[in-house]
């Protein structure tokens, strides 16, 4: 299997170093838009190099990885579409809903498999938590938090182009709320804060949000994130039912301290980001995307799964904005066709 990947920024290189390594790739062809740091990148993993992306997509691919800036995805999406290959994109397809809605058109036209980078749903702690939903072990579910805490802000030019905090980072948490607890959110409640870094203002961002949604059958859920949490990077689930309360994210590594007298020691090596943390739920992700191009697995999270978690993170920032409840509903009738439960 030949696989082409566009884009080796940091999480590029990681997936490119992954996809060398996996044994039913063969051959592997990066591409970028900065020629010289795809060269680096593919001599130091010894793969080959394509002078541009028109190069890559004839060079005899069986797939595209997308891992490129975001502004660039929902075109590349379509391209793999028109050119017959199953594509894996991070997310997000696109920054606003008519560029996701136009590149899952392609596909659909297309009749090929794209999958969406949703990694927490590979992680060991995610399925975990899933499982003791779906089985039943945790009684009537009533409560999720959620959270999610970058360690240091982004570089300020990162954010015009990030699609805010809500899109950029809360849409895990709430791709990651529908999948573990199989429901779908209803409505949302959504404040920001900017008071951390200028830059924040600046861009017409947050750094600090929190989000209060409400689910399908009736339970609570609170997702918050923030740019500025200096301890470390912090992603958690807890979920609270009738009969048991569990924990993601809780352990060793979570840079949380305890101040009470018998509390657990604070972690000695708390994770420094999101690659650490996660780098088993990438790797499984990709060998899923591998598995999904030969034909031996089924497409896990589809663009209408991205679509879902968008609409949701664009129902928040009208609720800030508006500072206001917003029905997802509304949201669904503003752009395109709602969809239907959640999978994978």
């Amino acid at each position: 299997m030949r696989i082409g990947l566009i884009g080796t920024g940091r999480i590029g290189t990681f997936h490119a170093g992954v996809l060398s390594r996996h044994e039913a790739v063969e051959s592997l062809v990066v591409a970028d838009a900065d020629t010289a740091r795809a060269a680096r990148v593919a001599e130091t993993l010894g793969v080959d190099v394509a002078p541009g992306v028109d190069a890559l997509f004839a060079d005899g691919l069986d797939a595209v990885v997308i891992t490129s800036a975001t502004a660039a995805h929902a075109e590349l999406i379509a391209r793999a579409a028109r050119a017959g290959l199953p594509a894996f994109c991070e997310k997000p397809i696109a920054l606003d809903l008519p560029g996701t809605l136009g590149a899952l058109a392609a596909v659909e036209a297309a009749g090929t498999e794209l999958q969406l980078g949703f990694m927490r749903r590979f992680d060991a702690g995610y399925r975990a938590a899933r499982e003791a939903v779906r089985s039943g072990r945790l009684g009537r579910l009533h409560t999720v938090r959620a959270a999610t805490s970058d360690p240091a802000p982004p570089p300020a030019a990162y954010l015009p182009l990030s699609g805010g905090l809500y899109r950029d980072c809360l849409v895990h948490d709430f791709d990651i709320l529908r999948w573990v607890t199989g429901r779908e959110v209803t409505e949302v409640y959504a404040a920001g804060s900017d008071a951390g870094p200028a830059m924040f203002r600046e861009s017409g961002d947050v750094d600090t949000a929190a989000v209060l949604l409400t689910l399908d059958d009736g339970t609570l859920a609170t997702a918050t994130a923030t740019r500025c949490n200096g301890a470390g990077y912090d992603v958690r689930m807890e979920l609270a039912g009738e009969l048991d309360q569990i924990a993601v994210g809780l352990d060793d590594r979570t840079p949380l301290t305890s101040v009470e007298p018998l509390g657990p020691a604070p972690a000695d090596k708390p994770w420094p980001g999101f690659l650490e943390r996660f780098a088993p739920a990438y790797e499984a992700e990709l060998d899923t995307f591998v598995r999904l191009v030969r034909g031996q697995a089924a497409n896990p999270c589809d663009g209408r799964e991205a679509l879902t978690a968008l609409r949701i993170a664009e129902a928040c920032e009208r609720s800030r904005r508006d500072r206001r409840p917003v029905p997802i509903t509304e949201v669904r009738a503003d752009a395109g066709p709602a969809v239907g439960k959640v999978t994978g």
